[in-house]
């Protein structure tokens, strides 16, 4: 299977600029990109405003097997019970893998 592309782009509940919002995305780097088989871990801002999604996390995953991993990972499965589920409004997740 070739590379997955794990996207998610979200809204917080958090004011833009807040130290909620701070924190929610610090802690989201520290743990999402130590899990092992996360690869090209990117956090990034929107700056259209055709999208009330303000962010984006992206990562990559060798493959199908890696991806699976991440996503029963007990650090992944806490970080969305302890901080996802509560701090983000809205999310679209998108897992691509690239068209020969």
């Amino acid at each position: 299977m070739p590379v997955i592309r794990h996207t998610v782009s979200f809204a917080l509940v958090h004011a833009e600029g807040s130290a909620e919002e701070a924190a929610f995305l610090a802690g989201a780097r520290s743990v999402l990109a130590s899990i092992p088989g996360v690869e090209d871990f990117t956090v990034s801002r929107q700056v259209s405003p055709k999208s009330s999604h303000r962010f984006q996390f992206a990562m990559s995953f060798a493959d199908d097997a890696a991806y699976r991993a991440y996503d029963q990972h007990p650090d992944h499965t806490a970080f969305v019970a302890r901080s996802w589920a509560s701090e983000v409004a809205d999310f679209q997740e998108l897992d691509l893998v690239r068209v020969p």
